[in-house]
């Protein structure tokens, strides 16, 4: 009823979306993204909660082939060691084994056999990284060793909190930050001008011929979502649902700043 009202095919800065705005950050994360994946190794993402780490990975491995890539995507982190291989055997059509000597054995092999029997290249992507457990860290490079370590078959991406990268630039991390092949943070949108350039290209992809937001509204919503897109997100949803309420067809500033009242 709200995108009716407002004549939108989904909400501006939604999960809908499906070209994100960009003024460089994620071309260079797209670049970097293509790095891995024609140079197997590690990648960390990095950025604050709501900056657009997730949505910016999904749309770049909407666009792999399935014939060439298998991409197994990991959010739950804050398990043991042994649950994370195990759900990634599990995502590999494998039983996991009970012991993680087999359990390794068995994951290993499936890599090996996508690799050499079907041309397949393996992409583990690991979210909210900082939450996995320090002894994932220890053993990845050891996990990562194929062939006496002659061979590079899949590519990872840890994404996670900013904390992540100071964690793995730790002396007890060294031996996987030397397989760390690519390393980004992005950074929230808070600049003005790059701020109003992304709101509007978030109404136009969602069907709007204008923003709905006047200049001064436009100021509200930067503040106050410090220039992440998802709390931005939260705000204009809010907006949109307490003005359709009162019969506007447009995002007056009360009404957004009722909507961050209520929402921060």
């Amino acid at each position: 009823m709200v995108l009716q009202h407002f004549g939108l095919t989904h909400y501006p800065l939604g999960k809908a979306n499906t070209e994100l705005w960009d003024d460089g950050p994620h071309a260079r994360l797209a670049e970097r993204f293509g790095w891995l994946l024609d140079s197997p190794g590690v990648g960390v993402l990095t950025g604050e909660p709501g900056v657009g780490k997730t949505t910016a990975l999904r749309q770049l491995t909407a666009k792999l082939n399935p014939h060439r890539y298998q991409v197994v995507y990991l959010a739950e982190t804050d398990f043991g060691r042994l649950d994370l291989y195990r759900s990634l055997a599990l995502a590999l059509g494998l039983e996991p084994a009970f012991r993680r000597a087999a359990l390794w054995r068995e994951i290993k092999a499936r890599i090996l056999e996508l690799a050499d029997g079907k041309g397949v290249a393996l992409l583990w992507i690991i979210d909210e990284a900082h939450n996995l457990p320090l002894e994932f860290f220890r053993d990845l490079p050891a996990f990562l060793n194929f062939a006496f370590d002659s061979r590079d078959l899949m590519a990872i991406w840890l994404l996670g909190h900013p904390r992540l990268a100071q964690t793995l630039a730790r002396t007890p991390y060294a031996a996987l930050a030397s397989r760390i092949q690519v390393q980004l943070n992005l950074g929230p949108i808070a600049e003005r001008e790059r701020f109003n350039s992304l709101i509007e290209h978030a109404f136009r992809q969602a069907g709007a011929q204008h923003t709905l937001l006047s200049d001064s509204g436009l100021e509200l919503l930067r503040q106050a979502s410090q220039g992440l897109p998802r709390k931005a997100a939260s705000i204009l949803k809010t907006s949109m649902q307490l003005a359709m309420a009162k019969g506007l067809n447009h995002l007056p500033d009360e009404i957004i700043q009722q909507a961050i009242e209520e929402l921060l």
